[in-house]
Formats: C-alpha cells, structure tokens, sequence
C-alpha cells in the first residue's frame, strides 16, 4: 500500500471514530454533569449535616452516662402517634445525637435524641433532607425506572466513549507520557487545540478511575446489576436455615424486645415459612435508599424461632434494645452502629455497621450479625472475609465511589467531580468552536466530524466496542434503537438527516 492510500485509510479511521466519539459525547455529557453535581452535593451533605442529619451536636453534661436506651425510644415515638421503631443508630461521637426511625401507617420519622438527656433534638421524615434529593437524582433523575435505565445507558456508553477517546488521543500523541503531558506539538497555541488539550489530558488522567466509578455505578442499576451481577453474588439461602425450611421449636417464654406491644411476637411454626422470603434490601432498606452492602441486599433475611444459632445473647438476659445493644458493644462494634429491630414473628434483631452506610471508613470492617429474637442466638455473623470476589470490589468499590475512605478520598472526589465537569463543558465548547462561522441551510444542525461524508465500519475497532456494549444489555439495546430509528425515520426525514448527519 502506497503513502496517499495509507493516509487515507487512517484518516477514514480516525474520522469514523471520532464520529462515534462525538454523537456519544454529546448523548452521555449532560448525564455526567448531572452525577457530577449531584456526587459533589451528596459528598458536601453527608459531611456537614449527615446522611441523616446524624452529624447534629449535643452538650456534654458532666456526667456522661447516656440514658437507657429504651428512655430514648419511647420519646421518639412519643413524636408520632400509633407508631413503631424500627431502626436505632447510635451516636457517631459522644457530642452528636441517636437517631430512631419510627413508623405510623401514614409516615416514616428520622427522631435525633439527645442521648444524655433523651430529649427531642429534632424530628423529620426519613429520607427527606438534602442528602436524598442529591442521591435520588443521582440514581434515577427523580424518574423512576425511567431514569435508573436512562442512566445506566449512559454509564454504558461513557465506557465506549473512553475507549475511543483513547484512540483518538493516541493518534495524535503516539505516547502514553504525551497523553498524559502533552508536548508543545500536540498543545499549540491555537485556541481550539488548547482547549481539546484541555479534555484530552483531562480525560486520560481521570478515564481510569470514570471507568471505575462507571462499573461500580452500573452494579447498583436495575439491569447490569440487578439483573445480571446481583443475582449471583448473592449468599446461599440454606447458609442460616432461610431455607430448606427449618426445625422450628417452641418457645414457652420469650421477651419481646423494648415492650413492642404492637409487634406479633410468637414463635415461629414449622412449615410457616413464607413462599417468598423476604431479603436483606427488602427489610432493611429506607425506600429507596441503599442501606445494605451491595453482596447482600438480595440474600435472603435469617428468621427468628428455629434451631439455628449459637454464642448469642445468655439465656437468662431479657432480649430487649439495651441488652442487644451492650451485646452488640461486647462483640466489638464501636461508634456508629445500625441495630434493626425485629418486624413481625420471625423478625430478627440485625445489627451492622458498613462505609456504604457512613458508619465508619473502612469497608474491610464491614460487618452484618441476626440475632434469633427468642432464643438470642447470631445467626448469621457476616464480615467483608465471607463476601464474593466481586462482592468485595462493590464494598471497596463504593467507599472510593463515595468518598468514605477519609479526608484524602473526599478531596480526590471533588476534583474528579470537577473535572468530569471540566470535561464535558470543554467537550461543548470545542463543538461550539468547529460550527461553520456563516449560517446557511447547509450548516445548521449537530454539524459532526467529517458531516456529509460515508465511512464504512472500521471492524477491528467496532467489535470490541460491540462486545463491550452486548455485555451491558441497556447499551446494546440503545445502539439497536440508534440503528433502528437512523434506519426507519432520521434517513427517511430531510430535515432530520440535515440536524443529525
């Protein structure tokens, strides 16, 4: 092959990936500067008011033994008549408030307790601040399934969208020093070039830890992760008696917890197990917050009144919220912990402690124990050691996603924030740069690289962005769309085929 043909042939190349590069972009940048702002709302929330608002501060009397435990309850649900407590969160320092979640029939309370004094600090409804319209838009637009597919399509793309911006930038770098410091050669001084400088090295810099962020995000959507990857990540049912159904045994004596007159509390009969047993994101999860380590939000939940478990609570201790809690204190869970009350007969007590939670920073310290209700047996003592492999990049995935890992986390998040934002804007900017300067009917539209020309698919480059697609399915499902709407309607539509081609 002669030097002209070969030149052709890589600027034919290089053209048709940039096309794709470009219809991609200008699809998936809104969407990232959404997560973006959103994940920079989220990081500044949860560090200043809390999650919960768990970060809200108490005087320290002189005497710094906190009330029982069960004092505090009842004026919580002394807030909300006919209700019921379901989750106690212990303070995170000894100058910031407990919280309780009670629930009536028609509302669900997030209560902060002076834990000293047991006094009201405030009360609101769970999952309402700040922090959760931040996080709602982040996972769903505020759209529903809509918009959790929605996103995790352009998370799919984002990933086609690195993959060619590397080629793109590697043509014109020859080198990974130069992508990453560019040379006076591929950095002029031209005013358009600076600025693809800009996104360029921006993008190689940071397109690792997006493809990161991108896999990890996907793994909480509806399909890649529900789907796909959850479903078998999940523990084996039978691991505590969930399922075959269990010997069951009768309790002739038994405490209830904290007096919780309007919970059914009998024992467990054989052969009652429910036909579909509820998990731990069905029991445990605010809504449609994410409250339980990813591996175990669709493994089934424990049940109270079998023959399980050992090594819980003595025999002669009545099993109520105070003594869990100083159980939980013996078995080593300090600061901020979650203790799940039972709901129902074969509720469980569970208590838990993860950095998906902002409980402590750490995800190796990620623990989960079920304590029997009746008998106080564990269960089930779950640590980061007993999940997957990929159960294990979820928790520390997500720390690093979510900027818990400390100080330093928090601050390489922001700037990844900002650049993704710088990212995309420059991205704009460099269309808006490269539109035909004198309007004409011919000019107006998307005007994308190399408009009016046909390139025929560059199939060593095409496949393994197809292959990359067919395994996230709302990918491959929106390339078909593309194709099918490019194919039936846009090459159909004058006016179309002039905005879009």
């Amino acid at each position: 092959m002669n030097e002209p043909i070969r030149q052709s042939t890589n600027n034919q190349r290089y053209f048709t990936v940039w096309r794709w590069h470009f219809y991609a972009g200008m699809f998936v940048a809104p969407f990232l500067v959404i997560l973006a702002c959103t994940a920079l709302g989220m990081l500044f929330m949860s560090n200043t008011a809390g999650r919960d608002n768990d970060r809200l501060t108490v005087a320290i009397p002189e005497s710094t033994v906190q009330a029982p435990i069960a004092t505090q309850a009842k004026n919580a649900l002394s807030t909300l008549p006919d209700s019921t407590l379901i989750k106690y969160i212990a303070p995170r320092d000894t100058d910031t408030v407990a919280l309780f979640q009670i629930k009536s029939a028609d509302h669900d309370n997030m209560v902060a307790v002076n834990p000293y004094t047991a006094d009201i600090v405030d009360s609101s409804p769970a999952n309402s601040n700040l922090y959760y319209t931040f996080d709602s838009i982040h996972s769903d637009l505020l759209l529903g399934k809509f918009g959790d597919y929605l996103l995790e399509t352009a998370a799919s793309l984002t990933i086609l969208l690195i993959l060619s911006g590397w080629y793109l930038w590697w043509q014109k770098c020859r080198s990974i020093k130069a992508m990453l410091i560019p040379n006076d050669m591929v950095s002029n001084k031209k005013k358009r070039s600076f600025i693809r400088t800009i996104h360029a090295t921006l993008g190689s810099w940071i397109s690792v830890l997006l493809l990161f962020f991108c896999i990890s995000g996907m793994a909480w959507a509806g399909v890649w992760g529900e789907r796909v990857v959850q479903a078998w990540s999940q523990f084996p049912a039978g691991k505590w008696g969930v399922a075959p159904v269990p010997m069951s045994i009768d309790h002739s004596q038994h405490h209830a917890g904290m007096d919780m007159d309007n919970v059914d509390a009998a024992p467990h009969v054989h052969g009652s197990t429910p036909a579909v047993v509820p998990t731990h994101g069905s029991v445990l999860n605010s809504g449609k917050a994410k409250e339980v380590p990813w591996v175990l939000e669709l493994t089934p939940m424990p049940v109270s009144g079998t023959t399980m478990g050992k090594n819980g609570i003595a025999p002669n201790i009545p099993i109520m919220i105070d003594t869990v809690d100083r159980f939980a204190r013996e078995i080593g869970f300090n600061g901020r912990y979650q203790l799940n009350l039972p709901q129902g007969s074969t509720g469980v007590w569970t208590i838990s402690q993860d950095s998906m939670s902002y409980d402590m920073n750490s995800p190796t310290a990620d623990r989960t124990v079920h304590i029997d209700r009746y008998s106080g047996n564990i269960l089930a003592d779950i640590r980061f050691d007993d999940y997957n492999a990929f159960g294990k990049f979820m928790a520390a995935g997500l720390a690093l996603h979510m900027g818990t890992l400390g100080w330093w986390s928090l601050l390489a998040n922001v700037l990844f924030c900002l650049s993704v934002i710088a990212m995309c804007v420059s991205g704009y900017v460099m269309w808006w740069q490269r539109r035909p300067r004198h309007a004409s009917e011919e000019n107006y539209g998307l005007n994308p690289p190399a408009r009016g020309q046909r390139f025929t698919v560059w199939w060593p480059l095409a496949i393994p962005l197809l292959a990359v697609a067919i395994i996230f399915p709302t990918a491959i499902i929106a390339i078909v769309v593309i194709a099918l709407l490019d194919f039936l309607v846009i090459s159909r539509v004058g006016f179309l085929q002039k905005l879009l081609k």
